[in-house]
């Protein structure tokens, strides 16, 4: 049997969180320009420069995308800021998976709920492909909240047994 390889790119939904912060970011820049440059207009120029190029990195950390990689057995998932900068934030065997099923699945919400933390790795608004897993992870319960695709799925129900997989009612994995 050959190596098995997917990946797969979910970009976070920007929230009206993620808007506010970007308006109040301007303002700020705006405002404290304003005042430096009443004040002092030689280096009010250099001070607004300095202050967006601060608003611009900071908002680069609100342009979010997570890949998921599975290559033979194991589930890599990193986040990307600003198609830029990357960041490895999980990595584990997926035989280590205790349960995984839809978010929508009621049946095994008594599983998850024995979670120490919740870590979000979806796009963020829960949709048919929005799935949950709890998994023991640096000593801790996780509940891991990821959006595979149909692909993704498929390669990990290679791995994971089915009374540890839960698929959304009406799913067929095909090859």
């Amino acid at each position: 049997m050959g190596d098995v390889f997917k990946e797969q790119i979910v970009k976070r939904q920007s929230t009206f969180r993620d808007m506010l912060i970007k308006a109040c970011l301007v303002i700020l820049v705006l405002l404290v320009g304003l005042i430096v440059l009443i004040n002092s207009p030689q280096l009010g120029v250099l001070v607004i420069f300095a202050l967006g190029f601060g608003a611009r990195f900071l908002m680069s950390y609100l342009s979010v995308e997570y890949e998921y990689v599975f290559t033979n057995g194991e589930l890599d998932i990193d986040i990307i800021y600003d198609r830029a900068r990357r960041k490895r934030v999980f990595s584990s065997h997926v035989k280590q998976i205790e349960i995984m099923a839809h978010i929508d699945d009621k049946n095994h919400e008594g599983a998850f709920g024995s979670a120490q933390e919740t870590r979000d790795y979806s796009g963020g608004v829960p949709g048919p492909n929005t799935y949950v897993f709890l998994i023991a992870h640096e000593s801790k319960k996780l509940k891991v909240i990821i959006e595979p695709n149909d692909k993704m799925l498929k390669a990990i129900s290679t791995t994971l047994t089915r009374n540890k997989l839960h698929l959304r009612p009406g799913v067929i994995l095909t090859s």
